[in-house]
């Protein structure tokens, strides 16, 4: 039996059937979803944007860092002996890792108690808070621990209501995925142009407010678009919540992605370094000032974000036409193995570059390669990757597997926050080797995935 025969039917409310394709051929919830998923994103992108130049150009200095309540006190055990662009790396990793970690949380509070419009809007409530809370200095700890709880209440409970909107076998769904990361990039291409520029011209709480407000307008948007989104996932007042049942055929393939998860960690290594150490080189290396004014160095993620979506775009119009013209396509791994070719190339356009600097400041002629090829790789990796885990879920886990799904952010961000803090003792061309070898392994490792457990993940299992 295969995995869309094995999986129960979705109960779709019946104006769901009606509007099935009234948003660019999918159903209205997509079109509402993807814009409060790129409010959410908007928001934790001017965040991650300016999180590590606030620090290492502001609240770390001397001066300053003795205002942040609760710090003295981590580094006293937790970053002990790190002051700086590492520790600023640490906390970086630190956060950017548990916001990918709590998510699995979310997943069991909306699968298990609250449902998951009521857990989404929680998380929607307690970021905001925690973008207002980083005008305060001393409360930045606090800050930070806020938006680690709210994205994970948030963040695989928006990505399962997509799935949750597509019955099984229809093969809308990987476009669909690609449609909600269009919308995110155009969030992380706004997100430096407007939420970063006040960061590093007007004042650094002006960007974090910036986000707060757009994270409060997603919400808004949220709570007016119920009428389109999938029924939730909660018990009705007074009934237990259904207890989870899994099949004989849903064990092997969690193990499989429970197995792919390490894999993606390594395999995005490259492109979550672009929010941290990536950042510190820019704004120390890379020739930014044009005719006398120097643009913010925060820019370079709107360069990243431009790309990325446009690659998005070609790359999805290219398949479609391959597959108009072939009759196939490569599956969700094959995509995953192109994918890293070019996360390769990528990485060899920053090792070029810092190879051939010398003192020279670095033109932006080979950063802007990198982004291009490593755009190209994003986009057959991360939504072909989330499309997988949502497809081979069980429908009464979707949300706890999404979860799951983010512990590859977890990994990654974590492993660059410690890497990242090797940039100011390591010779920067090994630096950026040490980042192609990780997309190395990912290619490796996609490949063996893909002999050894490829008709696991595409459902070819008999039930017996």
């Amino acid at each position: 039996m295969t995995l869309s025969e094995a999986t129960p039917q979705l109960d779709l409310p019946e104006d769901l059937e009606r509007n099935d394709r009234a948003f660019l051929g999918h159903p209205k919830g997509l079109g509402y979803l993807s814009i409060v998923e790129g409010c959410e994103r908007f928001s934790y992108y001017s965040m991650q944007t300016l999180l590590v130049l606030y620090m290492v150009k502001y609240l770390l200095l001397p001066e300053n860092i003795g205002k942040v309540a609760g710090l003295s006190w981590l580094r006293g055990w937790h970053y002990a002996g790190l002051e700086g662009q590492p520790l600023a790396s640490a906390i970086f990793g630190d956060y950017t890792s548990l916001v990918y970690l709590t998510p699995i949380l979310g997943g069991i509070v909306a699968d298990r108690w609250l449902g998951r419009k009521a857990t989404l809007i929680a998380g929607a409530v307690i970021m905001s808070l925690g973008h207002f809370l980083m005008a305060f200095e001393g409360l930045f700890l606090f800050a930070l621990i806020s938006l680690v709880v709210g994205v994970g209440l948030f963040k695989g409970n928006i990505a399962s209501q997509v799935g949750e909107l597509y019955k099984p076998g229809d093969l809308r769904r990987a476009m669909a995925f690609q449609i909600f990361y269009i919308a995110i990039n155009v969030s992380v291409i706004a997100a430096p142009l407007v939420a970063g520029t006040l960061g590093e011209k007007v004042g650094w709480h002006y960007g974090f407010g910036t986000a707060g407000v757009v994270m409060v307008l997603g919400l808004i948007i949220y709570l007016k678009a119920g009428h389109w989104l999938p029924a939730d996932n909660r018990a009705p007042k007074g009934e237990k919540a259904p207890k989870v049942r899994l099949t004989r055929s849903d064990w092997p393939r969690l193990g499989a992605l429970a197995v792919l998860v390490p894999v993606l960690a390594v395999a995005m290594m490259s492109n979550q370094e672009i929010f941290n150490a990536y950042l510190v080189w820019a704004d120390a290396k890379f020739q930014l000032t044009f005719f006398g004014d120097t643009l913010p160095t925060s820019w370079m993620i709107t360069v990243d974000a431009t790309l990325s979506f446009s690659m998005l775009v070609v790359v999805a119009a290219f398949w479609k036409w391959f597959a108009n013209r072939t009759g196939r396509e490569p599956d969700e791994l094959g995509k995953m193995i192109i994918g890293s070719v070019f996360s390769m190339m990528g990485g060899m356009c920053l090792v070029i570059a810092a190879a051939t600097a010398g003192d020279a400041k670095i033109g932006l002629f080979w950063p802007v390669m990198f982004h291009l090829f490593n755009s190209i790789g994003f986009a057959h990796i991360m939504p072909v990757s989330l499309a997988l885990f949502t497809k081979v879920a069980p429908r009464a886990l979707n949300a706890t597997v999404v979860g799951i799904y983010y512990l590859a952010f977890f990994g990654a961000n974590k492993v660059v926050g410690e890497v990242g803090g090797w940039y100011s003792s390591m010779d920067t061309v090994s630096f950026w080797l040490l980042h192609v070898a990780s997309a190395a392994v990912g290619l490796i490792a996609f490949a063996a995935f893909k002999i050894a457990l490829g008709k696991t993940l595409a459902g070819n299992i008999v039930e017996s």
